[in-house]
């Protein structure tokens, strides 16, 4: 029996590389993009029929016996003493008064939120059709917008000058952009930067259970409220509800849930996140989420879609926010 050497001839020598062999999967990656893409889609999905008759209903009959119960306590405290009647009388007036003023500023923000919607879509169709008349209506729909604000008062003026030296409906809704929307752009973002700041700081130092959750919660609420009211969108109670809600089906429609090893690796570099905690690495990622939804926020508030000024980069909004905080080799 030979002892010697036994030589094997590789057809593809290349293969043999341990250079040359593909990565290995990432297993955890992917299945963190899922599981945030199927809570943005939960709840960003339409309640079915049957469940809309359910809390109309319900809604319905507790205020109809809500209704009568205080019917029958006031005609029945009248029937005992009137005083105590008149009291009473006069505490569910002030009651129902307080409701109705609560009603009409929730359908006011209803009303301002679907004006913004209305000036987004009539801009695009402008820009799409090349529309010198639709893109004029635009410009006076928003100079009715933001007439009431001292810090839009120089971009107001601007656009009013030089827009009549511009004949296509391109150049004045990007004059539009550049004179009144630019410095609004700025203050939503530097809203997003904050809340990207304040839920990565949370997740990298805070060791509470749920304590992480419950900032990115409350958080990416209070950004999208603010960012609402940067563009004139002031939304109440209901009104951020359904401005949330819109904000999730924009991410879930343009797949910008999860978050790549591409914008992590931007952002704070891998050999320095080897580096340091896991906490500090889960900051990161939810600094990055918040800014993503910071991103959505502001497309879905902003009067004008983005054309001539460019889109927010998430990258670069995460890396400004997280300056100082994470540090960099």
């Amino acid at each position: 029996m030979s002892r010697g050497p036994v030589l094997i001839d590789l057809e593809d020598a290349e293969a043999a590389k341990p250079e040359a062999a593909p990565a290995v999967p990432d297993i955890v990656g992917p299945e963190k993009a899922a599981a945030m893409q199927q809570v943005a889609a939960l709840a960003a999905r339409r309640p079915s029929r049957l469940a809309r008759w359910f809390w109309s209903l319900a809604v319905a009959l507790i205020g109809f016996v809500a209704s009568l119960a205080a019917w029958d306590y006031v005609t029945g405290l009248l029937e005992r003493s009137v005083i105590l009647g008149g009291i009473a009388t006069a505490l569910v007036i002030l009651l129902v008064l307080v409701l109705l003023v609560v009603t009409l500023r929730e359908l006011a923000a209803f009303g301002r939120l679907r004006r913004l919607d209305t000036i987004q879509h009539q801009a695009a169709d402008a820009l799409a059709a090349s529309d010198l008349k639709g893109a004029r209506a635009v410009i006076a729909a928003l100079d009715r917008l933001y007439a009431g604000r001292e810090d839009t008062a120089w971009g107001r003026a601007e656009l009013t000058e030089r827009q009549a030296d511009i004949l296509d409906a391109d150049g004045l809704l990007g004059l539009a952009e550049t004179t009144l929307i630019a410095p609004l752009d700025a203050r939503a973002m530097r809203e997003v930067e904050a809340a990207a700041r304040q839920v990565a700081t949370v997740t990298a130092i805070v060791p509470i259970a749920l304590a992480d959750l419950f900032t990115a919660l409350t958080a990416n609420l209070r950004m999208i409220r603010r960012i609402a009211e940067v563009y004139g969108g002031r939304a109440g109670t209901l009104g951020s509800w359904r401005l949330t809600r819109s904000v999730l089906t924009h991410l879930v429609a343009t797949g910008a849930v999860a978050v790549g090893d591409d914008l992590i690796g931007s952002v704070a570099g891998g050999s320095v996140l080897s580096k340091v905690s896991r906490r500090f690495g889960e900051g990161v990622v939810n600094g990055a989420l918040t800014a993503r939804v910071g991103v959505a926020a502001i497309e879905v508030c902003r009067p004008l879609p983005f054309h001539f000024a460019k889109r927010p980069s998430v990258t670069a909004l995460v890396r400004r926010a997280l300056t100082g905080l994470f540090g960099r080799d």
